[in-house]
């Protein structure tokens, strides 16, 4: 299996602040993002027509509407949001999604699944022993191939 680096989250109660700083200080620029069921940005280090040119995606915390963020990426404490509290999960691009899913098994690891069709994702995301969320992100043909399978 090979892994490499696709983006890192950040929650936010304050996504105009967070976009400035990654536009204006880093330089990058905010590009298309899917229809998720919650605010956010996706900050671009290069061209937008390839989504894993999407390096900082912004996740806004919607007091007045949490239960599509909570019910996609789990609920956070407001008060956890300072320093490296408000990096919400890490990403990578993954590749063998059947043995994955069979080893996270073997392992005991409980795992929750989504399908992004809009850019072609399939993910799986875990929790690591510290709380940390990681997303490991697939093509999703491979996981409608392993649904067409079974």
């Amino acid at each position: 299996m090979a892994l490499t680096l696709n983006h890192f989250s950040i929650r936010t109660l304050d996504m105009e602040t967070t976009r400035r700083f990654y536009v204006d200080v880093l330089g990058l620029t905010v590009g298309p993002r899917p229809n998720f069921p919650f605010p956010g940005i996706w900050l671009y280090r290069g061209d937008h027509a390839e989504v894993g040119n999407a390096v900082v995606h912004v996740i806004g915390m919607d007091a007045n509407d949490p239960v599509g963020l909570k019910n996609y990426l789990g609920d956070r404490d407001v008060s956890s949001l300072s320093g490296s509290g408000s990096v919400d999960h890490i990403a990578f691009f993954a590749d063998g999604l059947s043995a994955m899913l069979a080893h996270l098994t073997t392992q005991g690891v409980k795992a929750r699944e989504r399908t992004v069709p809009s850019i072609g994702l399939h993910q799986i995301f875990l929790d690591d022993p510290n709380g940390v969320v990681i997303e490991l992100n697939y093509p999703a043909a491979e996981k409608q191939a392993l649904d067409a399978a079974a």
